[in-house]
């Protein structure tokens, strides 16, 4: 009996919205599934080498906050840099995996990653900027592979 397929299209490239992709990928991977990911716009700065993801809690109401901050604090310099900082204390004293560890992760169980050469090309990106063992294409190469998947998301 053929495995079943996952297909994610990722298109965020913060901190928090790095998360679910890549645990989902390496979760569906343990599971047997055929697993690939295509990486467009934002979401392709989650294969770059030397990752520098941050987080914002402006325009996510639902983002827990120690105090209750209104919108206009949220949007002083330095507030993003604050965020990212807190956002990261928490996620190593909860234990959780680095986006790099889950990147690594996925790797290992063999999902295939796609950055979107159309992406590359919009803004000016160099493939040396990107990890290695990915491969490259279009809408196309996305399709190929998301009309044969048992389940697709978009991220």
């Amino acid at each position: 009996m053929p495995s079943k397929k996952l297909a994610i299209i990722a298109t965020k490239g913060s901190l928090d919205w790095a998360y679910p992709p890549f645990i989902l990928a390496s979760t569906a991977a343990a599971l047997g599934y055929e697993t690939k990911m295509f990486f467009t716009f934002y979401g392709l700065e989650l294969l770059r080498k030397n990752l520098n993801l941050q987080v914002s809690s402006l325009g996510n109401p639902a983002m827990p906050m120690p105090l209750p901050m209104p919108v206009l604090l949220q949007a002083l310099p330095g507030m993003q840099a604050l965020m990212t900082t807190m956002m990261k204390k928490k996620i190593q004293t909860k234990g959780v995996a680095s986006v790099e560890e889950l990147r690594g992760l996925c790797i290992e169980a063999g999902v295939k990653m796609i950055g979107c050469q159309m992406t590359i090309d919009l803004f000016d990106f160099s493939r040396e900027d990107f990890i290695d063992g990915i491969d490259y294409g279009g809408a196309a190469t996305y399709f190929e592979f998301a009309g044969e998947s048992d389940v697709s998301l978009f991220i």
